[in-house]
């Protein structure tokens, strides 16, 4: 290979190793993204239950009144 050739290799082999670490940055941002919006979710399921619960024991302590 030629000087000229040996040098546009290296400078595309340059913009590889960039391209791959940009894109292995990118790939830690997007898992905790993840990671935080599981997190985010599990915790809205929780207060959903306890919501519904809630309101199933003010909807049955309501019947009971009823029948009073």
């Amino acid at each position: 290979m030629e000087d000229v050739d040996l040098q546009a290799l290296a400078a595309k082999l340059e913009l590889l190793i960039q391209r791959v670490e940009q894109l292995k940055t990118h790939n830690r941002l997007l898992l905790a993204s993840e990671k935080a919006w599981r997190e985010e979710r599990s915790q809205l399921i929780e207060k959903n239950e306890m919501a519904r619960h809630k309101v199933e024991s003010m909807i049955s302590r309501l019947k009971a009144l009823e029948q009073d």
